[in-house]
């Protein structure tokens, strides 16, 4: 799917997503990510690939330190929640957070930057069937 945004080069926006990749400013990239809205970090959560269960508060407490005011994170082609004790970094930075399937992440995550908020995208990837 394709998604069109403003013309804004101020800070990064979801172009595009399949079930493998997603497109940020027309720039594919593979594998689990964090976008914000002048930085994109890759190779995060690199076990959860896949794998909600995977995901472990190490790779939440990596989020914390963005110091986003709002962390979404797109858990593949559906919406899936990790066990609530890894939210702990996310409660104690006072961080609030969704999880949502990726698409809606994606188009949450465009909202929110295209309004100046501080907001992050943890996106994880699914393995390939």
């Amino acid at each position: 799917m394709k998604l069109h945004q403003d013309s804004n080069d101020k800070f990064n926006v979801v172009t595009g997503y399949g079930d493998d990749h997603v497109m940020v400013n027309k720039v594919r990239h593979d594998g689990n990510l964090i976008v914000t809205a002048d930085g994109i970090h890759t190779g995060w959560a690199p076990a959860a690939t896949g794998d909600l269960a995977a995901l472990t508060a190490d790779d939440l407490a990596a989020v914390a330190e963005l110091r986003p005011e709002i962390l979404i994170v797109g858990t593949g082609r559906r919406q899936r929640f990790p066990s609530p004790v890894l939210l702990r970094p996310l409660i104690e930075a006072r961080i609030g957070f969704e999880f949502m399937d990726l698409p809606a992440a994606c188009r949450t995550y465009n909202i929110l930057v295209s309004e100046g908020r501080s907001v992050a995208v943890a996106l994880l990837f699914e393995a390939a069937d």
